[in-house]
């Protein structure tokens, strides 16, 4: 496969780093589940149909893009080699942030204890080495060797995609009833799941599996791809629409929104997942020099954004701006900040 095929997965990664930096902006100034260092006494409303958006498909789409490129890796490389690489690609990272989070929580969070020990953002590395390693693990024994051709089925159509969404509802809305949303859990003392959104972010790795053998990212007709990103796009402006205006005139109970909620979602991360690839593929299949050193410095940018992060909303607590003027404030510095300390860095570190 041509690596210009590829340029297309590589600019989408890096909007979707970009999209991660905002998010973890945003926790800051806007209503969140989730922990974050700084914390603003005021709130505006509208990063709170922000958040929901961005959670109900960015991390998915990461898993499926690396679900697509693990294949592709462990063909090259073989299963052990790859293994050992994941091991020290992703798992040092982890391993290096937990070690500097254990003296944090002791003596700067004052938590009274270093277990669990706090990964924070690097949950994803955590998951998506356990994916790929099982993924590597399973090929070598089954011996399987991965140099049979790619299969060119069809890609699936509107009614199997709409099958699956249905299916993935379900089975995220039955996992909800005892892990709701945000609510994180640790396994052995440093592996941090939310279990809320594991059965989406394994299918849409595994999705990326198949889709790599399938040639699926690469057939997946324009047309049908941009209908599904225009159900993406207008599942998110509903829910904009909802969250900001519309909660006053159409309350749902608990019960109702647990029904409706699983079945958005789901609906929601197909169409944006599947929109956003073909999107790519289409029209940014091309790489300047910027976005080349962007490409380069993704990775580091999505390991380090919070060092960069936290001091641009330190520096902007003694301002008497609104929440959602200091957002945009933060989110401009640091992402250009990110993207230039990680293109720095990234080779010292071994990023």
């Amino acid at each position: 496969m041509k690596n210009n095929h590829l340029y297309y997965l590589d600019n989408l990664r890096v909007v979707l780093i970009m999209l991660v930096i905002a998010h973890h902006v945003g926790q800051a100034y806007g209503p969140t589940g989730g922990w974050w260092p700084i914390q603003e006494e005021a709130r505006t409303p509208i990063l709170d149909p922000f958040f929901t958006v961005n959670r109900s498909f960015f991390m998915s789409l990461f898993f499926m893009i690396s679900g697509y490129f693990t294949v592709m890796s462990v063909d090259k490389w073989g299963s052990r080699t790859y293994i050992r690489d994941r091991f020290l690609r992703l798992g040092l990272p982890v391993l290096s942030f937990g070690l500097v989070m254990i003296p944090m929580q002791l003596f700067v969070f004052e938590s009274g204890s270093a277990f669990p020990i706090e990964v924070a953002h690097l949950w994803f590395l955590e998951h998506l080495l356990i994916f790929s390693a099982v993924y590597a693990f399973w090929r070598m024994i089954s011996k399987n060797t991965g140099h049979e051709e790619n299969t060119r089925t069809d890609p699936p159509g509107y009614l199997k995609i709409l099958v699956f969404a249905m299916l993935l509802a379900i089975i995220s809305a039955v996992v909800r009833i005892w892990f709701p949303i945000d609510r994180w859990v640790y396994l052995l003392g440093f592996i941090k799941v939310a279990f809320a959104d594991v059965p989406r972010d394994l299918s849409f790795f595994i999705i990326g599996l198949i889709a790599y053998r399938r040639n699926w990212f690469l057939r997946f007709p324009k047309k049908e791809g941009l209908v599904w990103l225009a159900v993406g796009g207008t599942l998110a402006v509903m829910w904009y629409v909802y969250a900001l205006a519309g909660r006053n005139f159409l309350p749902f109970s608990d019960i109702q929104m647990g029904i409706i909620y699983p079945i958005w979602e789901s609906v929601l991360c197909c169409g944006m997942c599947i929109g956003l690839t073909v999107l790519f593929r289409e029209y940014f299949n091309r790489q300047g020099s910027l976005w080349s050193v962007l490409a380069k410095s993704q990775f580091a940018a999505y390991v380090l954004h919070p060092l960069i992060v936290l001091p641009f909303q330190y520096l902007l607590l003694g301002f008497a701006l609104t929440p959602f003027t200091k957002f945009l404030l933060a989110t401009l510095a640091s992402i250009p900040v990110t993207f230039l300390v990680s293109s720095w860095l990234r080779k010292p570190l071994h990023l």
